[in-house]
């Protein structure tokens, strides 16, 4: 590796020095920065005005048009800069047309431009955090531009690094990875959620297949963004191969699991066995599939709870598909009648209780018929269909037990209940003995 010489750290430190001397501590430099400061304070007394103004102009528009909401926010939020901006390149032009010394207000505006058009450029990165990455990296490299370090420190950065072999890695061969393989991931994740978006406007794929293929596509993408960002700062891909075995190693034992649900999900997005929207029941774990990831499964309950299952237990798991070929479901109430009652009356009103239930089709029809005999009932079963269990099954079937209830009533039919007579047999008769007590005695 090469190394910095104490020689070069003290040469540099006497540089640095002596420009702070000769460029902040004098007269010259004193008016300079009392005009940057004078702009500021300025810029940011505008700034409370215009916002006021522009809210006082149609304030229902900017609720209408969220697009153009978020554009003023935005072009509040670097105002003071852009007004400080203008008022310290007017102050450049009069003191270069008056002959004033003007090198520090010339390095504050190229700073202030530079920073104010990263500003704008990293507004249209939607991630809040990398477009902050974004703008302090390249403010860092525009700042060392202007005042003339960014050779030095290239060469600097260059001259700290390891060789293997043939293979040399710098810090500034590091440097440009990040941002050029940044900038592509960056790309390749706006492409890929704009073909997302796309393939789930298609009407003719499937929920499951527009799943897989903008999966495909955005691991895709990436791949491809990687490698030529490792291209295009010089690295030799082929050299990558040396790691390929601690690689698999490491898949072997550690991300056993993470390969086998990746795995697993791409089997579930080719054979079609889950899809978005089916109702499925996995162990005592009933609902409706919300979304299909690359490791897991949205499931989310009747109550709200949204279950993440990993793709793997769906493959390795017995699961119940209500919704695979189709959506119909059939589902059975069960109840007594008295020995007493007309059966077939009871049936009719059972069929009719439950075909003016809503959500249960009219075809296949509801049926019922004798399902056995039972110690205090005739037991009946209620069969019907329905064809979107998404919406619940036990709320169905407790609304055609109320309309059943109902009609059996109406039509004075007597739904029993168990009953038990108890009878006494002895072959002798008891004996009943009474004792008189008085006055608490015993």
């Amino acid at each position: 590796m090469d190394s910095i010489t104490s020689e070069k750290i003290v040469e540099w430190w006497a540089l640095t020095l002596q420009w702070v001397n000769d460029s902040l501590f004098s007269v010259a430099a004193g008016w300079q920065l009392l005009v940057l400061l004078a702009g500021l304070g300025l810029a940011s007394l505008l700034v409370r005005p215009v916002r006021n103004l522009l809210a006082a102009q149609q304030p229902g528009f900017l609720h209408r048009h969220a697009l153009f909401s978020r554009g003023v926010e935005k072009f509040l939020a670097q105002f003071r800069f852009i007004v400080w901006l203008l008022l310290s390149f007017s102050a450049v032009e009069i003191a270069g047309a008056m002959g004033w010394p003007h090198r520090i207000l010339t390095i504050a505006t190229s700073l202030l431009a530079a920073w104010v058009v990263i500003q704008i450029a990293s507004a249209f990165i939607g991630n809040r955090a990398l477009a902050q990455i974004f703008a302090a990296f390249a403010w860092t490299i525009a700042a060392l531009n202007i005042l003339g370090w960014l050779q030095p420190v290239a060469h600097t950065l260059d001259g700290i690094a390891f060789q293997a072999g043939e293979f040399r890695f710098s810090l500034l061969m590091l440097g440009k990875a990040l941002l050029v393989i940044g900038l592509l991931l960056w790309l390749a994740v706006v492409f890929s959620a704009f073909v997302e978006r796309r393939l789930k406007g298609s009407k003719d794929l499937s929920p499951a297949m527009q799943v897989l293929l903008g999966k495909l596509v955005k691991l895709a993408l990436i791949v491809i963004a990687i490698l030529a960002g490792l291209g295009a700062v010089g690295i030799d891909i082929t050299t990558l191969a040396i790691f390929t075995g601690a690689l698999g190693f490491g898949i072997g034992f550690g991300m056993q699991k993470v390969v086998s649900n990746l795995v697993s999900g791409l089997i579930l997005l080719l054979d079609k066995s889950i899809k978005p929207g089916d109702v499925i029941t996995i162990g005592d774990t009933y609902g409706w599939v919300n979304s299909m990831g690359a490791r897991y499964v949205s499931l989310v309950t009747r109550n709200g709870i949204e279950y993440l299952v990993p793709n793997e237990d769906l493959i390795t798991q017995q699961v119940e598909n209500w919704s695979y070929s189709n959506k119909l479901v059939r589902q059975e109430v069960i109840f007594g009648v008295s020995y007493h009652a007309d059966i077939r009356l009871a049936m009719r009103l059972a069929m009719e209780a439950a075909g003016e239930t809503d959500r249960i089709l009219r075809e296949p029809k509801p049926n019922c018929f004798i399902r056995g005999f039972g110690d205090s009932s005739v037991d009946l079963i209620l069969r019907f269909w329905l064809h979107d269990p998404k919406d619940g099954v036990a709320n169905l079937k407790g609304a055609v037990l109320l309309a059943l209830w109902d009609k059996l009533h109406e039509n004075d039919i007597e739904i029993p209940f168990p009953q038990r007579d108890l009878h006494l047999r002895s072959a002798e008769p008891l004996p009943v003995r009474l004792d008189e007590r008085e006055n608490g005695g015993v």
